[in-house]
């Protein structure tokens, strides 16, 4: 696999759901599980180790989101009433009322409003991977990917402090969540083709151990 080159993306299923009017919550589907860690630790070893850019000419409207995913619903709309319990919307498709556990601090949180869809590999640290060589309708279909463990709905605070951090610089506090979280990870870099630096592949590697401590 060179750097610069990359597969073509999966494009995004739509939802053949409509929107939820209030007191009715529609069902969707599961967050799409990574590979188990075995296979994890081959996709691992299949990365392209290179050095990041400094990220010039980034900025996340590059990444065009959130995009309409089914009825009235965005990407946002969608995760939060994927990843919640009891989640209510409007007709609008805002989600009015349920919980959310966080797993990457394992805070539950019991509004929208605190809560943040992140972006497993963030944009910016794609952009630097290789996603800088995309065009802007590959870029918007990751920043949208339901297809791939890539969107998650966390704490506002735990997806602030991880920022645009990778592995290497960044772990969730919830040590029990890091096995989930670089099989995810290496998931994402994986099928996207985007390279990886030394340190984030390290750090990958040892989160990996933990599924099997």
């Amino acid at each position: 696999m060179s750097v610069g080159h990359h597969r073509p993306l999966h494009r995004y299923r739509r939802h053949p759901h409509t929107a939820a009017s209030i007191g009715r919550t529609p069902t969707v589907r599961d967050l799409p599980e990574p590979p188990d860690a075995t296979k994890a630790r081959e996709l691992l070893a299949g990365l392209v180790v290179a050095g990041e850019n400094d990220a010039p000419g980034y900025s996340r409207s590059k990444f065009p989101h959130w995009i309409t995913q089914y009825g009235a619903c965005d990407t946002r709309e969608a995760v939060l009433q994927r990843d919640g319990r009891d989640v209510v919307q409007d007709v609008q498709c805002r989600a009015v009322s349920g919980t959310w556990y966080s797993e990457y601090d394992g805070k539950t949180v019991a509004s929208a409003s605190g809560i943040d869809i992140d972006h497993i590999v963030p944009l910016k640290e794609a952009w630097c991977s290789g996603a800088s060589e995309w065009s802007t309708g590959e870029r918007r279909a990751f920043a949208n990917d339901l297809t791939h463990s890539q969107l998650i709905a966390v704490s506002a605070g735990s997806n602030r402090a991880k920022g645009d951090k990778d592995p290497g610089n960044w772990r969730p506090p919830l040590q029990s969540y890091h096995c989930t979280h670089s099989r995810a990870w290496i998931s994402v870099k994986s099928d996207y083709a985007l390279t990886a630096n030394q340190s984030e592949v390290d750090a990958l590697s040892r989160m990996l151990d933990t599924c099997f401590a």
